[in-house]
């Protein structure tokens, strides 16, 4: 069956987002300095660890398009579902980690007192913790979805799992790295199981046409 152009990026995409959220998240962990929301501000890792975790965030919903392209067909109702609450989840996270990256040091100098976390605001505050919900729970219907329709390897529909319980707290380094972890180990084995059909595919043309190997 041949591939859309969508859907042969979902190897290399979901390995680069993969490796961009795990990266991030490494960063993100070793500057973090405990309740103190303004020295983790001022170290210099920090910031663009968390403009690459945004990246990864982004990367991984073109990720999740294709690579649910490739499963469609067996994934079902229950796996468009799953596709719809992962996608709602991840956007939503995305944005409140925008919000994090760009707006909290902006904050940090006009306004510091509002990252002490006596003042809060009931409908940030809920809107925050519904990303969290959602997408954690996206991400485990996808993986239980996927472990369904038996497209990609079981370990790795349940490393998606476990990736989606740990990503209820992904905005906080280290808990996003399994998610990224399960995306990385998905699209290495997209991109090998590409390259080996290719390979199938040009010995089945040799084979058909033993002429045309002929100089």
């Amino acid at each position: 069956m041949t591939q859309s152009p969508l859907a042969r990026l979902a190897g290399p995409s979901a390995l680069l987002a993969g490796i961009l959220i795990i990266a991030a998240q490494l960063g993100m962990y070793v500057s973090f300095a405990g309740s103190d929301r303004l020295e983790t501000l001022s170290n210099p890792i920090f910031l663009p660890s968390m403009v690459t975790y945004f990246i990864g965030f982004c990367v991984l919903l073109i990720a999740l398009v294709a690579i649910y392209e490739t499963e469609a067909h067996r994934a079902g109702v229950f796996g468009l579902i799953g596709f719809i609450a992962a996608m709602l989840g991840t956007t939503f996270l995305a944005g409140n980690h925008w919000f994090d990256t760009f707006a909290g040091p902006w904050i940090a100098d006009a306004a510091p007192q509002l990252l002490s976390g006596q003042i809060q605001h009931p409908v940030l505050t809920t809107a925050a913790f519904a990303s969290y919900v959602v997408f954690a729970v996206g991400w485990v219907l996808f993986g239980i979805a996927s472990l369904r329709a038996g497209v990609f390897p079981a370990l790795i529909s349940i490393a998606i799992v476990v990736g989606g319980v740990a990503g209820f707290l992904a905005l906080s380094a280290p808990y996003g790295i399994p998610l990224g972890v399960a995306i990385t180990m998905l699209g290495a084995w997209m991109i090998r199981s590409t390259s080996i059909s290719a390979r199938r595919r040009g010995q089945a043309t040799s084979d058909a046409n033993p002429s045309a190997t002929r100089p």
